[in-house]
């Protein structure tokens, strides 16, 4: 049996759009379900997603589907326990043994790293994370880390976009504020 434990809206704020989610919580692991509505490059963008991941929040799998202007988009993204990564069926080299996927379109991913490491105040961890690529939807390695500053706040880096900021951060681990990108509209639970 599923039980919902968190939902959050977020604004998207360098385009028009929007972020909608809900945590989950069922037998043996963790789910995150949304959809990301917004302008890509001047066409419209509808994007539902959801990750599957263990108990202790490592990815098992992930899917998206929807529309970026007239083109219909379907991704299946897979982990094996072996730590290989597919796409469509397709062997995903490049992200072999890393744990935590990342949704280039939502912040709604960052939760996993920011769950699964459960940081006290004061630690640092890199986490690397098997990266789905926006708007090219590809794989790839995107190295990034996480300084838990206090209860609510981490310094989070990704150098591959030349990003360096703080987070603001729910106590059920969804990213609130995320300057320049994505700010809290409303959140349950």
């Amino acid at each position: 049996m599923k039980v919902m434990t968190a939902s959050i809206l977020r604004r998207r704020l360098d385009v028009e759009g929007h972020d909608a989610c809900l945590l989950s919580q069922g037998d043996g692991g963790h789910s995150l379900q949304g959809q990301a509505i917004f302008v890509q490059d001047g066409k419209p963008c509808c994007l539902a997603y959801e990750v599957i991941c263990n108990a202790g929040w490592r990815t098992r799998s992930a899917r998206v589907d929807g529309f970026l202007g007239m083109r219909k988009l379907h991704y299946a993204i897979e982990r094996r326990a072996d730590g290989e990564w597919t796409l469509n069926g397709e062997p995903q080299r490049d992200v072999t043994g890393l744990v935590d996927v990342d949704l280039g379109f939502t912040p709604a991913s960052n939760l996993l790293a920011i769950r699964r490491f459960d940081l006290g105040v004061g630690e640092t961890t890199p986490a690397p994370a098997a990266y789905l690529s926006f708007p090219t939807f590809e794989m790839v390695l995107l190295e990034q880390s996480y300084r838990r500053l206090d209860e609510t706040r981490y310094a989070y880096t990704a150098p591959m976009f030349g990003y360096e900021e703080i987070l603001g951060v729910s106590p059920h681990g969804f990213v609130v504020d995320y300057p320049g990108l994505w700010t809290n509209v409303a959140a349950s639970g």
